[in-house]
């Protein structure tokens, strides 16, 4: 099949389209740009001209194929709020383009919409349809005539060169000569290889019911305190406890973060899926780390 993926050229991206042409599958990447364009290609990847605010461009791609994985999203948290907006008006334009058709519409949202303090399942709805990439998650998986699938991902995704939002705290410890967690440091992040995740993904687009959610978690959760610390280590900078009153002085953008307590189950991704994440943990993987040289 033919399948229309953004962010093909990005961190997950890249491994997803991997895994879809070992499945057999043809990719349609979108490209704002000629460089771009020359990387697709590398991928054995086909173009298609556009951007997430492009909606045009966005509804010729999935009308032009048999269906749609969606991975692009604007990391600029500084603008979270209208970088959430233009993901939302991204995927209704893709939902609106393919109601009605049968096709699979795989798009990506995030462990932290659910619920927190106690393990998150796939039966969970985001806290409230207010919470960011919520509507994104309804459209879809309520749209007649499509099969919608969400993969809502840890926000620890990683590997030896990045590791989801970890990379940000890192930079904070960077700046400021030290690492710190809140309080007691006990919330808990979850994590997973970007390998493991990227095979979810092209799981999904094959197999997924329409209407189903995916946890793409390998750990159920990993303590912040011991993400700080090994940080810490790789950095050679303290890690210290701070109040929940200096998160958003000291993290800055991820402070809205560094305090969620988000452990999470994908047990039932499992079994429905016959997902079973292989590569390393985080901690681990964290240990030998390009970006904490």
């Amino acid at each position: 099949m033919r399948v229309f993926m953004t962010g093909a050229t990005g961190f997950i991206g890249t491994k997803v389209i991997a895994e879809l042409h070992a499945a057999g599958h043809t990719v349609v990447g979108l490209a704002r740009s000629e460089a771009n364009v020359e990387a697709l290609a590398k991928a054995g990847v086909e173009a298609h001209r556009g951007e997430l605010t492009d909606l045009d461009s966005l509804v010729a791609g999935a009308k032009a194929c048999d269906g749609v994985i969606h991975l692009g999203f604007i990391h600029d948290f500084a603008n979270f709020m209208a970088n959430i907006e233009i993901d939302r008006r991204a995927v209704e334009a893709m939902t609106g383009a393919l109601k009605g058709s049968g096709k699979a519409m795989v798009i990506t949202s995030g462990t932290m919409m659910v619920n927190h303090g106690r393990p998150a399942t796939e039966a969970h709805n985001p806290l409230s349809r207010d919470q960011p990439r919520a509507a994104s998650e309804a459209m879809v998986l309520e749209t007649p005539g499509l099969r919608g699938v969400v993969v809502r991902l840890a926000p620890a995704v990683h590997d030896r060169t990045r590791a989801g939002l970890v990379v940000m705290i890192a930079m904070s410890a960077r700046a400021k000569g030290a690492t710190a967690y809140i309080g007691e440091g006990a919330n808990r992040w979850p994590a997973v290889h970007v390998v493991d995740a990227a095979r979810l993904f092209a799981l999904g687009f094959d197999k997924a019911e329409p209407g189903m959610k995916l946890h793409a978690v390998a750990e159920e959760g990993v303590a912040f305190r011991a993400i700080a610390e090994t940080i810490g280590e790789r950095l050679r900078v303290p890690a210290h406890s701070i109040g929940p009153e200096e998160a958003f002085a000291y993290f800055e953008t991820m402070g809205m973060f560094a305090g969620v307590d988000n452990p999470t189950s994908s047990a039932v991704t499992r079994e429905t899926m016959g997902w079973t994440p292989t590569q390393i943990g985080l901690l681990e993987d964290m240990a030998h780390s390009d970006y904490l040289a």
